[in-house]
């Protein structure tokens, strides 16, 4: 099959296949209040798949860009269970990180519950499948293949992930917990997604570390209706 013509330069290419599907997922996050408005009688919770359907399309789309996971480096196999170790150290340290000097701002949260407080399985199904297998991929794409690298060197197609610097990985952990209402733990999860991808040295034991994170978090959330946390 030939390959569509590149739309930009190749590193431009680069940057908007990591950075269009992060934007995006962000966008719906703005629309929501405006969303609100104008369709007062939406539920607007399944807002969320169009947001999640929107996101894999950008990354489907992009998929031949991304010479990361289709051509990764060789994963050794200890590196999977620290990856393991790491989504579930993560995860561990999230629920027990919801302190008032440690958050930012209100939590959005996701009820999925009906009318009658039982749970809606359709939207739990639909949260747990973007929140574990989407978006970990996703944000793996923008903060550490895009984020840290180029943080380290602005053609960061050409940074490999051992020549990573501490700068990098501090800095883009600390933007990574800006974007979550439990700012601490965000930069934690960033140090630790941000080590793992140093170490391993590919972008898949990252993304299967914070997959099993939100995995758990999802689970865990479910179990004790701690919805805030979603």
């Amino acid at each position: 099959m030939p390959r569509r013509p590149p739309l930009v330069e190749p590193v431009s290419a680069a940057c908007l296949a990591r950075v269009l599907p992060f934007a995006l997922y962000v966008a719906f996050l703005a629309l929501e209040p405006l969303v609100a408005r104008a369709a007062p009688g939406w539920d607007l919770r399944w807002l969320y798949a169009v947001q999640i359907g929107a996101v894999l399309a950008a990354l489907t789309f992009f998929a031949r860009d991304y010479i990361e996971l289709s051509v990764p480096a060789p994963v050794r196999g200890h590196d999977w269970l620290l990856a393991a170790a790491t989504g579930l150290a993560v995860f561990a340290a999230w629920i027990h990180l919801d302190l008032p000097w440690a958050t930012l701002g209100e939590a959005r949260g996701f009820d999925p519950s009906r009318a009658d407080g039982s749970p809606d399985w359709a939207l739990v199904a639909v949260r747990i499948f973007g929140a574990a297998a989407v978006v970990p991929v996703m944000e793996e794409l923008f903060w550490r293949s895009f984020v840290l690298r180029w943080i380290w060197h602005d053609d960061f197609m050409r940074v490999a992930p051992a020549s990573i610097g501490l700068r990098a990985i501090v800095l883009g952990a600390l933007l990574f917990g800006l974007e979550h209402n439990l700012w601490f733990a965000g930069v934690l999860a960033g140090l630790a997604y941000g080590w793992l991808y140093r170490r391993c040295g590919s972008l898949w034991p990252p993304i299967a570390a914070h997959a099993l994170t939100n995995l758990l978090l999802g689970l865990w959330v479910v179990l004790t209706a701690n919805w805030r946390f979603w």
